[in-house]
């Protein structure tokens, strides 16, 4: 059924269910809320959920994979009156001091205020092996994964500034970090580059590209790597691989008729925000990997989640 403007709009409408997306629903709907449902086309819990091992947030002390990580978030979440909408929105536009919600299904949802919590996503490599070991050996986080691998050999795939600041990261957890670009030359900033080349722990094997991954049911157990100046082909016996090619944002539901966006984005694409979270369209708010500047991590995730809900409850009752 499609929401006419006569039906009363929703208090929040959350889009993204996450860790930012899921925190936002705890705190709206504890802090009063009534109408408030996140949009989420599968079973919330993010791209943590691939992960096959969390030991970095506080208060969890056992190692625990991401699937069951986030399972008793959605329990909680929902237990405290937050509704889910399982489909895909589409797009989000203004709609006089209120917002249309599109989705897949030809609905139409109104809203108060609006939580844009739908991250972003890691570019994949295309490497043989890859999507095999992804979350198994296969990472996109070198703070999230990298202690997994102390005083051990791992590889990081990429040449820009995220490849380079996260195997100086590495350097000081694992024994050795095998650089593997297609290129001589290098994006990242020269500082960035200096130090990397200057870390006896860093090895640039350049210009390469990994021909596949290897491993078994444990995990990774090495990359094939070819010299694309000479043709050599060499395998590294490593037991993680890194890889760093971009990252995306998921900000589609974003770009209007006209082809502007509808609230205020950096170069990248990322939603600007000030502390609260706040964008420049007021009623509208931005978490997690989809806002500029964000730190990529669960816990910070959450929290941008929490703030944003106490900011629209906020924006709700001064409106």
């Amino acid at each position: 059924m499609i929401n006419s403007s006569n039906t009363p709009p929703l208090d929040l409408a959350i889009i993204g269910g996450g860790p930012a997306g899921l925190s936002a629903g705890l705190y709206a709907t504890r802090g009063g809320l009534k109408e408030v449902v996140l949009f989420e086309k599968g079973a919330p819990g993010g791209q943590i959920t691939f992960s096959s091992e969390i030991e970095n947030y506080p208060g969890v002390r056992e190692v625990v994979s991401g699937l069951d990580f986030m399972q008793p978030w959605q329990e909680q979440c929902f237990r405290f009156g937050l509704r889910h909408e399982m489909t895909l929105v589409t797009q989000i536009k203004p709609h006089g001091t209120h917002f249309a919600i599109h989705t897949d299904e030809n609905k139409v949802f109104y809203a108060k205020s609006v939580i844009l919590a739908t991250g972003g996503r890691p570019k994949r490599a295309g490497v043989k092996g890859e999507d095999t070991f992804w979350g198994n050996g296969v990472s996109t986080c070198a703070t999230c994964d990298g202690f997994f691998y102390k005083n051990k050999e791992v590889a990081v795939l990429g040449g820009g500034d995220t490849a380079l600041e996260e195997a100086l990261y590495l350097a000081k957890i694992c024994t050795k970090v095998y650089l593997i670009h297609r290129r001589d030359t290098f994006r990242a900033a020269p500082i960035t580059l200096d130090k990397a080349k200057n870390n006896p722990k860093i090895e640039f094997l350049t210009p390469a590209v990994i021909e596949e991954i290897k491993g078994d049911a444990n995990g990774v157990s090495g990359v094939v790597f070819k010299n694309t100046h000479t043709g050599m082909v060499k395998e590294l016996a490593v037991p993680g691989v890194f890889i760093f090619v971009g990252y995306e944002i998921n900000n589609e539901i974003l770009k209007q008729e006209d082809g502007d966006m509808l609230c205020a984005c950096d170069p990248h694409g990322a939603v600007v925000v000030d502390l609260a979270m706040r964008t420049n369209i007021k009623g509208l708010f931005a978490v997690g990997d989809i806002r500029t500047q964000a730190a990529k991590q669960v816990v910070c995730a959450a929290g941008d989640g929490a703030t944003a809900a106490l900011s629209a409850l906020a924006y709700l009752e001064g409106h």
